[in-house]
């Protein structure tokens, strides 16, 4: 194969590689912020690791560097394979080792942290770990987006196309004071994460690109008629941020709840609006433009359309101005 065309297979794979580590990410995140998925730490956890495989071999393809297993005899190299002929990657971790990788500490300390919680989750079930690792997964996919866009470029951002906040599932403040405890946590696991949490520095353990920790406050509107602000960010030398900094502590505000279109006509059926039904609140949000930017009455979730508390308000009141015609 003469030289340009070897060029350009190289700049093909590359470029291949880089495309299913993006769609790789952006299902990792969509699947973290589908509601109807309770699986979805570890499920993101496992893709997540693949998109950021995928991206560092990209970049060492670009980069015309070896990242194929092979022992070295002389001056020819042997590859290993698999069973069925294929040639042996490297895996993520080796990638992070290797001397030519692209990657900070503090970015590569997160993707090892990941990796390990993998290696205990898949040869034992887990649950509710959500909330224990979820300041992990945020500063993963910012790393990712991050690391995308300065390999490759900025049209390959995957900000683009999706918002990069992880929903949090909600907690009262009776459940947000037991999670410092971990009592729920698997042991293995709980052991796995102080361990790898008590081998870092306090430096390399405080980094956002190791584990994102946002302090949210609940805040409702002043007056009548102005929109909730779900978040308040606080400075970082606030009083309030030191001690979040000091305690470590994640306070998340309450994630707003979601109602499938089915839910909403079943609430204003309860509420003795009988003949109100899918057609009626179909020709509503349609006729309101329920579904604009701007309007904060739902939103979308891998391609499911939920409504916010605000929006069946919204129908409420409108089925109360036409009672005659719904009861």
């Amino acid at each position: 194969m003469d030289k340009p065309k070897r060029r350009r297979r190289i700049k093909s794979v590359a470029d291949e590689l880089v495309y299913k580590s993006r769609e790789a990410a952006l299902a990792a995140v969509q699947i973290f912020n589908n509601p109807q998925i309770n699986f979805k730490s570890e499920i993101f956890i496992v893709i997540i690791i693949i998109a950021w495989t995928y991206l560092l071999h990209a970049y060492f393809r670009k980069n015309k560097i070896e990242y194929r297993y092979y022992n070295q005899k002389g001056q020819r190299k042997y590859f290993a394979k698999t069973k069925a002929g294929a040639y042996k990657h490297w895996e993520l971790e080796r990638c992070l080792n290797d001397p030519k990788s692209p990657i900070d500490k503090d970015t590569a300390n997160n993707l090892r942290f990941l990796i390990g919680l993998r290696h205990e989750i898949e040869h034992q079930m887990t649950n509710k770990i959500d909330d224990y690792v979820s300041a992990k997964f945020q500063a993963c996919c910012l790393n990712f987006n991050h690391y995308i866009k300065k390999l490759f470029g900025d049209h390959y951002g995957i900000d683009k196309y999706l918002a990069l906040s992880l929903q949090l599932s909600s907690i009262s403040e009776e459940q947000s004071d037991e999670l410092a405890k971990i009592d729920e946590l698997p042991k293995n696991i709980k052991r796995f994460i102080e361990g790898f949490d008590g081998e870092l520095s306090e430096q390399e353990f405080n980094s956002p690109k190791f584990a994102y920790r946002v302090c949210f406050i609940a805040k409702m509107a002043n007056r009548p008629g102005q929109a909730d602000q779900v978040i308040e960010f606080i400075k970082a030398d606030s009083p309030l941020a030191e001690t979040v900094n000091k305690t470590y502590a994640v306070i998340k505000d309450k994630e707003k709840a979601k109602f499938r279109p089915s839910d909403v006509v079943k609430k204003m059926n309860e509420k003795g609006f009988s003949r109100f039904n899918m057609h009626e609140h179909t020709k509503l949000w349609k006729d309101k433009k329920a579904k604009e930017p701007g309007k904060g009455f739902g939103c979308e979730v891998s391609g499911t359309w939920y409504w916010y508390e605000a929006w069946v308000k919204e129908v409420d009141k409108y089925c109360q101005e036409h009672r005659d015609k719904y009861q």
